[in-house]
């Protein structure tokens, strides 16, 4: 089964070599939809041989569509940048036969927090997605948090293997992706129409960290177990302060204009 490659990107040079390696064995099409890179990304995936679009950064549901229809086979591996394969996926994926156009594949992640596999909590029991045919699925257009869309009929298979997601580098890195998020997910609720509800900003978080440290057993993983389940807490704080600010932000606005 011939399979193309997708992977969007933006400053990317610390870790895309080593997405780009690990899938040379299972497809002659990979394809980079590159949203303004400063350093060296473009340059590397072109090394690879990998199909390089440069563009602006539309969302992450419609870079990643670009990519989808920018390549050559029918049957797309949707990854990130930070996501290699495992030697176990690569076989799973090379013994594929052709299927039905309404097979999608459900791969399991293994999520790298500072270089260490997290096993518990939020991050321990990950599955998606990532493997299906374009004539059938495709992403939404979400900015964030983009989800496929998917026919009536659908038939998921798991494959053995696993996605190696090299999450974040550093704590630095961590906290600036919570917080981008946050704003990005704020952003999408209040487009959205959504409200904030005052004690969803205090109980939500609570909620969260207790769920992943406790009830998911992320405490099981030491130190980095309970940073992951404080920063998801704050992530969910986060979230709904910003929503708040930007409702409070567009009240203003409308006093002004009166």
């Amino acid at each position: 089964m011939d399979i193309s490659v997708v992977i969007i990107t933006r400053n990317e040079a610390h870790i895309i070599a080593n997405t780009l390696q690990s899938l040379q064995k299972i497809s002659n099409d990979i394809v980079i939809v590159d949203s303004g890179s400063t350093d060296e990304t473009v340059a590397i995936s072109k090394q690879y041989q990998a199909t390089v679009i440069e563009t602006v950064w539309g969302g992450y549901g419609v870079n990643k569509n670009m990519g989808i229809h920018a390549a050559k086979h029918d049957w797309i591996l949707s990854l990130d940048a930070d996501e290699a394969i495992d030697e176990a996926l690569q076989q799973s994926l090379l013994q594929l036969d052709a299927v039905n156009d309404k097979t999608v594949f459900d791969l399991r992640f293994k999520n790298f927090f500072c270089g260490k596999w997290i096993r518990f909590g939020e991050w321990g029991f990950d599955r998606h997605i990532r493997l299906f045919n374009r004539k059938q699925v495709t992403w939404n257009n979400a900015a964030v948090h983009e989800n496929l869309l998917f026919p009536e009929g659908v038939t998921v298979v798991k494959l053995k293997g696993n996605v190696l997601h090299y999450t974040v580098q550093n704590r630095q890195e961590y906290d600036a992706k919570t917080d981008h998020y946050a704003r990005m997910n704020a952003k999408k609720y209040f487009d959205a129409g959504k409200k904030p509800v005052s004690f969803k900003k205090y109980l939500s978080p609570l909620f969260a960290f207790l769920q992943h440290y406790i009830f998911r057993l992320g405490f099981l993983d030491g130190r980095e177990g309970f940073i992951i389940a404080k920063t998801t807490a704050r992530y969910t704080f986060l979230k709904y302060k910003y929503l708040n600010e930007l409702h409070q932000h567009a009240g203003n606005k409308n006093s002004s204009d009166t």
